[in-house]
């Protein structure tokens, strides 16, 4: 039996809720020269990757775009506690005394992004951090929020928001489905 999907944005809505995106990134940077993005692999890497252009094209800046795995860092998967956080980034990036935005596709419980701004400690003091996210899908199990939201929807505990990218997937767009009964608890 095929899964039933609604598509909450398609592709050109995917297109300019980035680039409203990264104008909101522009905005909150006090000096955008010391502005550095962060993209949470996978999807979060496409993302600061697409803003980086976005801030280049209407700016005309130059944002430096690191690679976090967060795996390491997280405190909800026993294998992850188990690993050395040795070579989460993928990417190093100078982040002392700067703007960093944590990106990723979907910010959900909070955990992701929990372990992303572990990460980002043990590359140095960043003056300030902020998070971006394309979807804010709500329902923290952390006080943790995005600063710069692309969308926020309302999906049940027994949904799930899928991002497609044009990188990854072949397409932008954002659906929401039902998990499979046997996720459900």
């Amino acid at each position: 039996m095929a899964e039933e999907r609604t598509v909450l944005l398609g592709p050109d809505e995917v297109g300019r809720t980035i680039k409203r995106m990264a104008h909101e990134v522009l905005e909150r940077s006090a000096s955008p020269n010391d502005l550095v993005l962060i993209g949470i692999r996978s999807r979060g890497v496409h993302l600061a990757r697409r803003l980086a252009r976005r801030i280049r094209e209407s700016a005309d800046i130059d944002v430096p775009v690191g690679v976090v795995d967060v795996t390491p860092y997280r405190d909800d998967r026993t294998e992850a506690r188990q690993a050395a956080p040795v070579g989460a980034f993928e990417t190093p990036v100078a982040v002392d005394e700067k703007m960093i935005v944590l990106i990723d596709d979907v910010i959900f419980r909070g955990r992701t992004i929990r372990a992303a701004l572990e990460a980002v400690e043990g590359l140095g003091r960043p003056k300030r951090i902020l998070v971006a996210a394309l979807i804010d899908r709500g329902a923290r199990e952390l006080p943790i929020r995005a600063d710069i939201i692309g969308r926020n929807i309302d999906a049940g505990d027994d949904q799930r928001v899928n991002v497609s990218l044009q990188e990854a997937d072949g397409l932008d767009q954002v659906t929401v489905a039902d998990w499979p009964s046997r996720h459900r608890s």
